[in-house]
């Protein structure tokens, strides 16, 4: 069971670092401030990484959503938290809708991968 886990919170991990390097780009100025684009930088390649050993185990497509949704609601919610950006109840209830589909393609059953057809014979003489 935690052998199953183990890529679904390495995707959670990924995202919140996605949410992380989002903030840290927006605070870099264009690069002109050395600690921001170090996070950046940092927090960009971990969640890469993460987001690429996730996939050896769960779909591209689904993985990617969940990495997005999740890394975009975090961003968006630490900015309201922080009055970077205006609070407004109409975009909470959008981000819960962005965590909920998110949550709901984790809770989809596993799909079985499709093996490609094994070649055929050579036909004999």
């Amino acid at each position: 069971m935690l052998q199953r886990s183990v890529p679904w919170l390495v995707l959670l991990a990924s995202a919140v670092l996605e949410a992380v390097w989002a903030t840290a780009l927006g605070l870099s100025d264009g690069f002109s401030k050395p600690l921001p684009t170090v996070v950046f930088a940092v927090t960009a390649t971990l969640s890469m990484l993460g987001l690429g050993m996730a996939i050896r185990t769960i779909p591209l497509g689904t993985a990617y959503a969940i990495w997005v949704g999740i890394g975009a609601a975090l961003t968006v919610g630490w900015a309201m938290a922080t009055g970077v950006e205006p609070f407004s109840v109409l975009k909470l209830l959008f981000i819960a809708g962005i965590v909920g589909c998110a949550a709901g393609l984790k809770a989809l059953p596993a799909g079985k991968k499709q093996q490609a057809a094994p070649p055929s014979e050579p036909a004999r003489r």
